[in-house]
Order: structure tokens, then sequence, then C-alpha cells
């Protein structure tokens, strides 16, 4: 009986209620809402003072071309230019037309000294030192199509020869990355050390093949600071860590000192989805509604700028108390699972092992309530993390480990960048330190 409830048990998850990704979900997705918020009874779409991203017009178009009549309406007289009387005035916004390349040619004269006749060479600038290479503004654009919009290697060269007629080698792309991560590699130890130092920063890791083997890509992330880094180890968590770290309660979190910790109850969410879609356990439903309230109440003080009042949170304290209080005589009443060996603890049930996490991780799961500075899921790194799993699925990974390095400093400049509010490209062609200095750490 055992092994045929857990069969129905797997069976029956997916990842509306459990840690699965919607990829493994099939073509044969279930009809099922796949959020887990609860029916606003709204209808889709944008609501009413939704500002919207509506096309609008410009007050300097850059080409105005004028319309004139050539005939009355009316009696068929001929109409002229000089007879116009007003206006109406339609635009249309539209991409130019590429261009060729722009091709500098810098020359170093020699000049001789009419003092002493010695010869003497301009310098070059700084970067100029090749006889023929490409410009910044190309290498920029080749970097945020590889690592931002994850473009594979031949769509990115097919891409760029078919728009502005630029060949491009597999080798020039890679040392295009490389020379950015080596002149971005400060910039990258200052966003780590923004993160670490942070009042509360998120914290993922996820698979990242290199070389043929699963290696791991960790993320730790604040709203304007993203940092990612490439390890053997998946238990290789980032050192000199203060604050407050928000995580999905993998336990190797735990071994770090001097924090506190915060869980995503996302991940609370849909396990208590599985325990009511599955074991029909009603204080899972239970439980399900008071993280909901208790989040929506935490949503309303954030707007308002003001703490949940003492009073609420005690109550929603009790509340929490009791449901767990009702899980657990749940279980303590249902009949013991057969041991699969005469050693070993006595098994739990899915809905036992979550409970005593609940009850153990309380301060943990609750800590939005008291701390409007922490969220109610770890939504953020989990979004950070989202694209790498699409990076994997469009190119299969990494041939070395030097390659997976350069993309981690390259996407920790990157995605910090988009948070910061700063030009992706201008970023990619600016100066690091310069770049450090502006950093916004909160």
């Amino acid at each position: 009986m055992k092994g045929s409830a857990e069969l129905e048990r797997r069976l029956g998850l997916d990842s509306t209620n459990s840690g699965k990704p919607p990829s493994s979900d099939g073509l044969k997705r279930p009809p099922r809402v796949s959020s887990l918020r609860e029916p606003s009874g709204n209808k889709t779409g944008g609501q009413k003072g939704h500002p919207g991203s509506t096309l609008r017009r410009t007050e300097t178009p850059d080409v105005t071309i004028d319309h004139y009549p050539e005939a009355c309406t009316a009696c068929g007289a001929v109409l002229t230019a000089a007879m116009a009387s007003g206006h109406v005035a339609r635009q249309v916004f539209d991409l130019p037309e590429p261009r060729p390349l722009i091709v500098t040619e810098h020359r170093a004269h020699g000049c001789r000294c009419a003092a002493c006749g010695a010869q003497t060479r301009a310098a070059f600038p700084e970067g100029v030192t090749a006889p023929v290479r490409y410009g910044e503004r190309i290498g920029a654009f080749v970097l945020y199509l590889l690592h931002y919009q994850l473009l594979p290697e031949k769509r990115l060269t097919a891409l760029m020869s078919d728009l502005f007629g630029v060949t491009l080698a597999t080798a020039t792309i890679a040392r295009i990355s490389q020379d950015c991560a080596e002149r971005f590699q400060g910039f990258a130890d200052a966003v780590r050390n923004g993160v670490a130092g942070a009042p509360v920063k998120h914290m993922d890791e996820t698979g990242f093949r290199i070389g043929g083997k699963t290696q791991w890509l960790h993320i730790a992330s604040t709203i304007l600071l993203t940092f990612y880094r490439v390890s053997p180890r998946r238990g290789s968590l980032l050192a000199n860590v203060i604050g407050i770290v928000v995580h999905d309660h993998w336990k190797p979190y735990y071994t770090m000192t001097g924090v506190l910790h915060a869980l995503c109850n996302a991940h609370h969410l849909r396990e208590l989805k599985a325990l009511v879609e599955i074991e029909k356990e009603d204080w899972a439903r239970r439980m399900q509604r008071f993280l909901r309230r208790a989040c929506h109440s935490t949503n309303l003080a954030r707007d308002r700028g003001v703490p949940l009042k003492p009073g609420l949170i005690a109550l929603f304290d009790r509340c929490y108390d009791a449901i767990l209080a009702d899980g657990l005589a749940f279980h303590a009443a249902q009949p013991a699972l057969a041991k699969a060996a005469r050693r070993g603890r006595q098994p739990r049930r899915v809905g036992h092992n979550l409970l005593l996490r609940l009850m153990t991780r309380k301060l943990d799961v609750l800590r939005f309530l008291t701390d409007p500075r922490v969220p109610f899921t770890n939504n953020l790194a989990e979004r950070d993390g989202r694209m790498m799993k699409l990076r994997q699925k469009i190119s299969g990974g990494f041939r070395d480990q030097n390659g997976a390095n350069h993309f981690a400093v390259i996407r920790s400049v990157l995605s910090t960048a988009r948070k910061q509010g700063w030009d992706l490209l201008r970023t990619l062609t600016g100066e690091p330190h310069h770049l450090i200095a502006e950093l916004r750490l909160a």
C-alpha cells in the first residue's frame, strides 16, 4: 500500500505543487492554474489606473514629410501648398537602415627632432593593438547578444553578418568575452562585496554543465545587485556574509554563521498545494490561506510605508500555531508507516515532515511579518537564475571552466546594470572603476 500511495503522489506532482521545473510537465499539461495566488475576480490584463506603455508622440521628429491635397473635393479646383490652412499629424516609429561599418584609421606619425636628429613615433590609443581589429561597440553588441539575450554563437555570427556585414569567427567571440571578463573582474568583485554586506540578500544555486560534467552556478542578489559564480561544489557558499539570507531551506545555508534566515514561502505554498490536491490534508488548506492573507497584509502595509501593527502580528502568530497544532494532531492519529529496514528512525509522511519544518523554523518562515525589508518569497534569486537554465537548453553548457567563469562575470555586470537602470551597451564600453563609483547598493 505504501508503494502504491508513493507512486500516486509522484504522478500527481508537477511544477505547480512541487519544485519540478515547468518543462518537466510535458506537452500534456494538466488543466491547472499555475499561479499560487488566489483568484482576484478581476478580468485579465491591465487594471484600471495601470500606467501602461502606449507609444507616444515625440515633439522632435527626425524626418517631416508634408502632404498636400491636389484638388478640391467640392469643386475640383487645383490646390497648392500656399493655400494650406492647417494640418493633422501622424508619426511612424521605425528602425534606421543598417549603415556600413565605420572604419577609423589611426596613423602614428614619426617626427625627427631638429635639434638632435632623433626619430620619435607617436603612441597609438589604448586598445588599438593590432593592424586591424573590431571596435568596442561591436564587442559590446556581441557580448549583449551572447551573454544577455543568450544567442548561440552560430546564430550570433549569422545575425552580425546579415545586419551589419561583420564576419566573426568563434575564436574572435571567445577573445571578446575573455577581454571583457578580465576588464570587469574588479567590478564583479565589488558587486560580490556589495551583496555580501547588504542587509537582505537572496541566494540560490543551479546545476551547470561544464566540460561534460555538472558543476554549480551560485546566485547571490539584491534588488540592485546580482553576483554569479561557478563552483564544482554545491555546498561552496559565499563567504563573509552578514545580514539576512533569503533561501529555499537547503540545509547547508544553515551552516552560515553570523546571519539570520528567511525561508521562501512560495516553496511552502507549492508543497501545501500538493498536500491539498493529493493527500487531502485539511490543515494544509488552512495554512495556504493563512500564508496568502499574511502576505497580502504585509504588502498593504509596505505600500503604505508602515509596519504591521503588533496586535495583527500576534494574531497571525496564534493562528499559525493553531494550524500547526491541528496538523500535528492529525498526523499523530495516523497509523505508523512500515519501516523499510530494521535500523534507522521511524519514517514520516510528507505532510508530517513539512509540519516539523514549519514548526522548528517558525521565525524564519514568518520573518516577513516582523521585518518589512524581508520579502515573502525568494523569487528574486530564482528569477536571476532562471535564464541560466535557458542558456543551457540553448547551447548545452560550456566547453571549459574559463568560458563558464567569463560568462559568470559578464552576466553579473549585465544583470547588475539592468537593475541599476544603466544602458547595457554603454556599460560594456564604460570604464569599470567609474561604474564601481556609481554603484547604488541600496
